[in-house]
């Protein structure tokens, strides 16, 4: 993917494929990984979320510059920073608050609801939904309310309202993105890990987070994943996605990130999960995937 950037009008099979991939795949066990982070001891905000995007991003911005690729403008600095506070300072940093209380797998279900927000913020814009998509619509929202009324979540108040506004967040600013003068995709993901990083890392201060120990290596193994596969490959590739595709395609990781998360979560870290934990999941994967449906019979 790295190699070859596509026109924006015709993005080659093979790019979108990967790109898909290592949304599907990494992100999914980027909830595993948040989790090994926590427990090993390193700080939410100010290291597994905030200097994990700023060192991703500052590395990425530097060898994108001596590649010769130009950098933002005084404008797209303005509309990165938005699009850095809404998916990752929200996005994320209230995921990785939410997951010192709920379970890895529990996270990536409620995230998973982000593509039924993404429709509604879609309508508001003007997009007209049909029939099919209000069904999705419907059944996301149900799968939403039966996780945060009838699962594990109801023991872990913060814990759900943070995952109630973390995909809000992120579908907004994925919402909000479109058509917005912006850099190559690239170096808009490095500018917008670096906005979001900063804003994350001096979060955390406030929040009261130090280091006051040298970490355990699992955690800092854990979150070295996290920033170089969760930030550079994946978020990168969503970034690309958003700019080449279908917003629906882009979105669609948000059905395939919870069942790789529940798995990892229950094979690695022995996380259990209830039937409503269960059944909620299928009701929110089954209206992402008729939204998904929807949209492209209409197209």
């Amino acid at each position: 993917m790295a190699s070859s950037t596509p026109t924006p009008s015709s993005p080659k099979a093979l790019a979108v494929l990967t790109a898909l991939l290592a949304v599907y795949v990494v992100w999914g066990s980027t909830y595993l990984g948040i989790r090994i982070a926590l427990d090993h001891g390193m700080p939410p905000l100010l290291v597994i979320s905030g200097l994990r995007f700023v060192v991703a991003g500052a590395v990425m911005f530097a060898v994108l510059r001596l590649k010769g690729v130009a950098a933002p403008t005084r404008a797209q600095w303005k509309t990165l920073a938005v699009m850095g506070a809404l998916l990752l300072g929200l996005g994320n940093g209230l995921v990785v608050l939410a997951e010192t209380t709920v379970s890895s797998g529990l996270a990536a279900v409620a995230v998973a609801s982000m593509p039924v927000w993404m429709g509604l913020f879609g309508m508001l814009r003007g997009q007209r939904a049909t029939h099919g998509e209000w069904l999705g619509i419907v059944l996301g929202f149900a799968g939403v309310v039966w996780l945060n009324a009838g699962g594990t979540l109801t023991g872990s108040p913060m814990g759900l309202l943070y995952l109630l506004l973390s995909p809000l967040a992120w579908a907004f600013g994925s919402v909000w993105s479109r058509g917005r003068d912006l850099p190559s995709p690239f170096m808009a993901a490095a500018a917008q890990m670096l906005c979001g990083g900063v804003l994350l890392v001096v979060a955390g201060m406030l929040h009261g987070e130090r280091i006051n120990a040298w970490p355990r290596w699992e955690g800092v193994l854990a979150v070295a994943y996290l920033a170089m596969f969760g930030s550079v490959v994946a978020f990168t590739a969503y970034v690309w996605l958003l700019q080449h595709v279908r917003p629906a395609l882009a979105a669609s990781y948000a059905y395939v990130n919870p069942v790789i998360a529940v798995a990892l979560g229950a094979w690695l870290a022995h996380e259990r999960f209830t039937v409503q934990d269960l059944g909620a999941m299928a009701l929110i994967l089954a209206g992402v995937v008729v939204i998904n449906l929807a949209r492209l019979r209409t197209r």
